[in-house]
């Protein structure tokens, strides 16, 4: 819809929730507010749905990326006539802020350019890369319970890879994802075999005892047969290194099973130290996730078109559950009772004013209450939103190739451990390669999401480009230097890069009132956080609701528990 487009008039005006923004924190708590009966209306100023989950086409990206990357105008604030102004309540205008910066894009070679012109449309990049889903996660017994399943299809993810540093040089190694695929791992020498089966093992019977423990079934067994009180509270590489195992294994556990972010061995900039309770788990996670499904190779799942999935499916559970959409509508203001301070409505681009008792604003949206105003008159929602805090930042990349890193492997994970680089590096680099299999680019090419937390946006951009250079050939000039990484011997011969694209996102939080805000996609592998997010938001809304009510099961329960997987 152009500026000059009339806005439709939305009808009815009054809601139990107005949700602005279709991200997957916003789309999955607009379906659940739908099933629990409550009149929703979601907004949305894109033209597409999703916000910051989407995934677009490589013209939509672009366009998206540039455009967000500058401090955006504020909307104009309709004209209202005299019958429109209200006196029971005052407008405070809704401020947009950029969460994105330091956008670099780059296109190699003028008839490469007019390829990727032509076909951007079979392209489908997710702006919040790299992603993916553990067969047994959050993530998945949410779509299976709230029904937004079918509306998705997912594939494996064939491998996935962790680089080992041995002296100056080092090589990717495969993450075995289960005692058969540990005997058949070339690259772990007989102890370092025996010592990972016998750690699985050790998990294994924790677990068990834990869960007997808990029926009270042959407590004095089980309690031999857990972890104790004491290893458990304890950073959880003490504990790897108190049981015996070697670095190679426990750099895999570390951060390519248990998926840490930063230097668990740098107390200094260790920014969350994993504990053994909480690493047990992840394990826990990751070795339920191998085999759940029959169809599924490893642990890990991507969407069939990419991440921006996940919210039209959810999108459409809350459409069928009554939810009313309006897409390219800009909420402009917001509509404050001038004797309480406390949310009344929204007012749109359009100058119609809607009510609703709750409000969900998309992490994008900031507030500048009039000087005029007491303080004590702005409850805690706006005070909150006029300083939304940036907690940390992440470093993305995105690289179209025509080949793929691994040449027998069309989707695969890479996690480069901190120190792989440089000496000071203090997380880790997650790379996703995504093929045409799952229909996200043309067919012969490959997409590698690559991302990291960082402190900075020089420390992150120089980490994207170190994994660029060490998995791709970079065919111009203009990347910044990095330390020569050999992967193997006779490595694969490294993809040459037709696209990429570089760029810095803000993380903000979400807090939660009558207006309640979501926070931007993070630096993790899963979506989890955001979905406990997205949960208590919900539940503080809705004390007394059940977060999606149980449904009828699938006519074939043994059919992927109702999830559809392409092998």
């Amino acid at each position: 819809m152009s500026e000059d487009s009339s806005y439709p008039c939305i009808d009815p005006i009054n809601f139990d929730l107005v949700i602005v923004g279709t991200g997957l924190s916003e789309s999955v708590i607009a379906a659940a507010a739908s099933a629990a009966g409550k009149t929703v209306l979601h907004l949305d100023h894109n033209s597409f749905y999703g916000s910051h989950c989407a995934s677009l086409s490589l013209n939509e990206l672009t366009s998206f990326l540039s455009s967000h990357s500058v401090p955006p105008q504020p909307p104009p604030s309709p004209s209202t006539t005299d019958e429109q102004q209200k006196d029971d309540h005052v407008v405070i205008d809704l401020i947009p802020r950029s969460l994105y910066s330091e956008v670099e894009i780059s296109s190699y070679a003028s008839e490469t350019e007019a390829i990727l012109l032509e076909t951007s449309r079979k392209f489908n990049l997710d702006l919040g890369g790299p992603r993916a889903l553990f067969c047994a996660d959050k993530t998945i017994d949410l779509l299976l319970k709230s029904g937004a399943s079918q509306y998705l299809e997912f594939k494996s993810i064939d491998a996935s890879f962790i680089f080992h540093k041995n002296n100056e040089n080092g090589n990717l190694v495969n993450v075995p994802d289960s005692r058969a695929a540990i005997f058949k791992d070339k690259s772990l020498g007989i102890f370092e075999k025996n010592k990972l089966m016998a750690f699985f093992k050790l998990v294994q019977q924790h677990l068990a005892a834990s869960s007997s423990g808990n029926n009270g079934n042959d407590t004095e067994t089980s309690e031999s047969a857990k972890i104790s009180d004491e290893d458990l509270d304890c950073p959880f590489h003490v504990y790897l290194k108190k049981i015996g195992l070697p670095p190679k294994i426990k750099s895999i556990i570390l951060y390519a099973i248990a998926m840490a972010d930063y230097d668990q061995y740098n107390n200094e900039a260790c920014q969350e130290v994993l504990k053994t309770k909480d690493g047990i788990d992840r394990l826990a996670l990751y070795i339920s996730s191998v085999g759940r499904f029959p169809n599924a190779s490893g642990a890990l799942l991507y969407p069939i078109y990419g991440e921006g999935e996940l919210p039209q499916a959810f999108c459409r559970r809350a459409a069928v559950k009554g939810c009313l959409y309006v897409l390219r509508m800009t909420v402009t203001s917001l509509l404050i009772d001038k004797d309480t301070g406390h949310y009344k409505g929204v007012r749109l681009a359009s100058g119609q004013d809607l009510y609703s008792n709750q409000l969900i604003l998309d992490p994008s949206f900031t507030v500048s209450p009039p000087s005029s105003a007491p303080i004590d008159f702005w409850g805690e929602s706006l005070q909150m939103l006029s300083r939304r805090d940036v907690k940390e930042i992440v470093a993305r990349g995105i690289c179209v190739t025509r080949s793929s890193i691994k040449s027998d492997v069309s989707n695969c994970l890479v996690v480069y451990p901190p120190k792989s680089f440089f000496p000071e590096q203090v997380t880790s680099v997650r790379a996703l390669q995504i093929g045409a299999n799952l229909a996200v680019c043309p067919s012969g090419m490959f997409i590698l999401y690559i991302s990291t937390l960082c402190d900075d946006a020089n420390q992150g951009k120089k980490l994207v480009h170190a994994t660029m250079n060490a998995l791709l050939t970079i065919p111009v000039s203009g990347i910044p230097e990095s330390n020569p990484i050999v992967q193997t011997e006779n490595a694969d011969a490294k993809p040459t890069v037709l696209w990429s694209a570089c760029y810095i996102q803000e993380l903000t939080t979400g807090h939660y009132e009558s207006i309640s805000s979501t926070p931007m996609p993070d630096g993790n592998l899963t979506y989890n956080d955001l979905l406990e997010e997205a949960v208590r938001i919900f539940h503080q809304m809705y004390q007394n609701e059940e977060f999606f009510p149980e449904t009828i099961s699938p006519e074939n329960p043994e059919d992927n528990g109702g999830l559809t997987l392409e092998i």
